[in-house]
């Protein structure tokens, strides 16, 4: 199903089963059909991996790091060398974050004011400031399709008041973000800017922070942060399906942070659409590779005479080639080529997992795709 062609930013639901759904997201740099994982590429790559690779796996859309491209090369510089498409090469959707949350994890070397942050580079201890005015002259230096608000996040377990506290802030400075980024933009439209609703895990903040992003639209794309920070699973499942009734439905939703395949079973069947995370990248360079049965460590010695893939059901171009046991001698050799290979794995196997519930959504199977999914992923297949 296609239907009319989108206008810039536009967003169509195809299909859907509960409240999981699938979509179509138009943007200056090609469409995304959703839902969909977005591999980070920090600084302007997928670490460790070529550009043509992380297409090839299916990627339609990558995430680039604000604070971490600020503090090197600079925006500037990236600006200067056509901005962030150009810059890397990449030639889909991009989206950029809007540096709160690293700068959050920088925790004791961060001061918060009502203005902004100031905080200490981990780089070179220079100090700087990154505010809501800033972050939006960053992001439209950097040229993504997509800039996200400046957000205060708060920890997973954050008390009421500190988690009210977040969420206030981050409302306040939506507002600074909208005008700043309407005046970069002065009537343009090759960036769309996202807001980002927090209010830790109480669910009452998390509707307030909801309604208050919402009387300041409209917005052609919403995202829900703040999760995945410290916080049990089952809380997260808790704070989706709250805030999925007021949620608006013609738009996308953006679940930032949040990307290990059973997180994207369980927040596409609430009707989150997008996902982000550095863990496919993180865990393949340890040799951690996620297949259909739970998470495989290639380092183990059983592995050392294994003919077989790192999935059988995967159609990656690791799986495709090379055995467990070629892939354990190039971590135990410390080659690069192994790091590389276990990455480009776990990246092809989030991209599928959004490929396979995308197909479950359209042929209105999805409830039995993902449940079949998550059990044999548990390894509760047979129990």
């Amino acid at each position: 199903m296609t239907g009319d062609p989108l206008p810039a930013f536009g967003f169509r639901v195809e299909a859907s089963q509960g409240a999981a759904r699938a979509g179509r997201l138009a943007l200056p740099h090609g469409e995304v059909l959703t839902p969909a994982f977005m591999p980070v590429g920090t600084y302007g790559t997928v670490r460790g991996l070529h550009p043509d690779e992380v297409e090839r796996a299916g990627a339609q859309i990558i995430l680039g790091n604000t604070y971490h491209l600020h503090l090197r090369p600079g925006e500037e510089t990236v600006r200067a060398l056509g901005g962030l498409h150009r810059f890397s090469t990449w030639p889909r959707p991009m989206l950029t974050d809007s540096g709160g949350f690293q700068v959050f994890s920088l925790s004791g070397l961060r001061t918060i004011s009502e203005d902004g942050v100031e905080f200490t580079s981990h780089l070179d201890g220079s100090v700087r400031r990154l505010t809501a005015e800033s972050s939006m002259e960053i992001q439209w230096a950097l040229g993504a399709d997509i800039a996200m608000a400046f957000d205060h996040v708060v920890p997973g377990q954050a008390s009421r008041e500190l988690a009210t506290e977040g969420m206030e802030q981050t409302l306040r400075w939506l507002a600074r973000c909208r005008r700043r980024h309407a005046e970069l933009a002065d009537g343009g439209a090759r960036q769309t800017l996202w807001p980002i609703v927090q209010g830790g895990v109480h669910e009452d903040l998390r509707r307030r922070s909801l309604e208050g992003t919402l009387a300041q639209g409209p917005w052609t794309g919403v995202a829900i942060g703040g999760l995945s920070v410290g916080e049990p699973k089952p809380v997260m499942h808790r704070v989706l399906e709250s805030l999925a009734g007021g949620l608006p439905a013609e738009r996308p939703r953006y679940l930032m942070g949040v990307g290990f395949p059973d997180d994207l079973v369980e927040g596409i069947a609430r009707g989150v659409d997008l996902f982000d995370c550095v863990a496919a990248t993180r865990n393949g360079r340890h040799g951690s590779a996620w297949t259909e049965r739970g998470k495989l460590n290639i380092r183990k010695a059983e592995h050392r005479a294994s003919e077989e893939p790192l999935d059988s059901g995967c159609d990656c171009a690791t799986c495709a080639r090379f055995s467990r046991g070629y892939l354990r001698h190039l971590f135990v050799a410390e080659e690069m080529l192994g790091l590389r290979l276990v990455s480009l794995h776990n990246v092809r196997f989030l991209l599928r997992v959004g490929e396979q519930a995308r197909q479950a959504i359209l042929e209105g199977r999805f409830d039995r795709w993902s449940e079949a999914w998550l059990r044999r992923y548990s390894g509760r297949e047979d129990s």
